[in-house]
């Protein structure tokens, strides 16, 4: 239930921030929009004022309150066998900054690794495939080494990579939670770019710039996902609870494979049309089924994890596939844009149900097979 509530930030954000950016909520001046946003429903004209600022003024609404709430409300619950002992807040506040700052310095050597040397990376173009895990890796290092009872409590933490179920907890969680975080950024420039756009062929050449008058909104569609995902990611827990995380994973995993390569389909048509919201409705509908199949997978894995590992590692096992599957939202978006950008939207669809393909083969491996590790955890 946290979980699921939890996710509802993506969708509170799809909504809340382009509403709140219409009108001086904070006051200040309105930047002018130069260009024309979003097509057919919610269409925003050029020269329209608008108020970028407060698509970050508008959380202090929430988080203001939370930080008192936060505060004098919340009872600070330990396990004394795996918290340390933190003195007080001021000593919480400056080891939580410091861990931050480890992450910080990491992903910006990652960064470094990528960037060309004229925008003073290394030069090297190293690939994201292999920057993600070094920096993952980099991070969980330097983490371990801070001295103290926060290193020792980490270094306890870090037994849960000596098990295997970590590793395939880790690669399925990435196909459910990845999956929904990055498609909760991707469906919105799918939408924009695939059908905001009439594909049309000059001169032999596919042109892909020019407006689509009839095409959907992203900002009326592409909330949906992320909603619906959030919302029935508590059911596939309650459901997981009656017939097993691992089989209920399985069966979502299969529905992902058909979603992804319908989606990867209609992706194809439209991006070859010159009328491209043709293909607009069996696009979304498949779209918001693959959300479906990744809130259900949600809830079913965070199910298997407490039953396959014990309670000193469920907490850091959740924490660490969470943490990893999270990349979703930087993957995702960035493989639809390289697709894009070479006329293969599909491409992208075509990869990640090849990797729905593994984690369906893993699952199996290790929970439903005859003689598997743990049965239908």
């Amino acid at each position: 239930m946290n979980a699921g509530l939890g996710n509802f930030g993506v969708t509170t954000m799809q909504i809340l921030i382009p509403l709140v950016m219409t009108f001086g909520l904070f006051g200040g001046e309105p930047m002018i929009l130069e260009n024309t946003s979003g097509t057919l429903i919610g269409k925003i004209p050029a020269g329209t004022p608008t108020y970028i600022q407060n698509a970050g003024f508008v959380w202090l609404l929430f988080l203001v309150p939370l930080a008192f709430a936060g505060w004098f409300g919340m009872n600070n619950i330990r396990d004394e066998h795996v918290s340390p002992n933190i003195p007080n807040p001021l000593g919480a506040f400056g080891i939580i900054a410091f861990m931050l700052v480890i992450g910080l310095v990491c992903a910006a050597f990652g960064l470094w690794l990528m960037l060309p040397e004229s925008v003073g990376g290394s030069g090297f173009g190293v690939s994201k495939w292999i920057v993600l895990p070094i920096v993952i890796a980099l991070t969980v290092l330097c983490l371990k080494m801070i001295p103290g009872p926060v290193g020792r409590n980490l270094t306890r933490q870090y037994k849960i990579f000596g098990n295997k179920h970590t590793w395939a907890m880790t690669v399925i969680y990435t196909m459910t939670f990845g999956s929904f975080i990055g498609y909760s950024a991707a469906l919105a420039l799918t939408i924009k770019v695939v059908f905001g756009f009439s594909h049309i062929e000059v001169d032999g050449v596919m042109t892909h710039d020019t407006a689509n008058p009839n095409g959907p909104s992203a900002l009326m569609f592409a909330w949906m996902g992320p909603f619906i995902g959030a919302l029935i990611r508590p059911i596939g827990g309650m459901i997981s609870d009656k017939l097993g995380g691992a089989r209920v994973t399985q069966w979502i995993s299969i529905v992902m494979v058909a979603s992804a390569l319908g989606v990867a389909y209609f992706i194809q048509k439209a991006y070859a049309s010159a009328t491209p919201e043709q293909y607009f409705v069996p696009f979304l509908g498949l779209f918001l089924i693959l959300f479906a199949a990744t809130g259900i997978g949600n809830g079913s894995t965070f199910r298997t994890i407490a039953v396959a590992f014990n309670k000193e590692q469920a907490g850091p096992v959740l924490g660490w596939t969470s943490a990893v599957a999270a990349y979703g939202a930087f993957i995702i978006p960035k493989v639809f844009g390289e697709q894009m950008g070479a006329g293969t939207p599909q491409y992208a669809l075509y990869g990640f149900a090849a990797f729905y393909v593994l984690c369906i083969v893993i699952n199996w491996w290790f929970y439903l097979r005859p003689g598997a590790y743990i049965k239908n955890p």
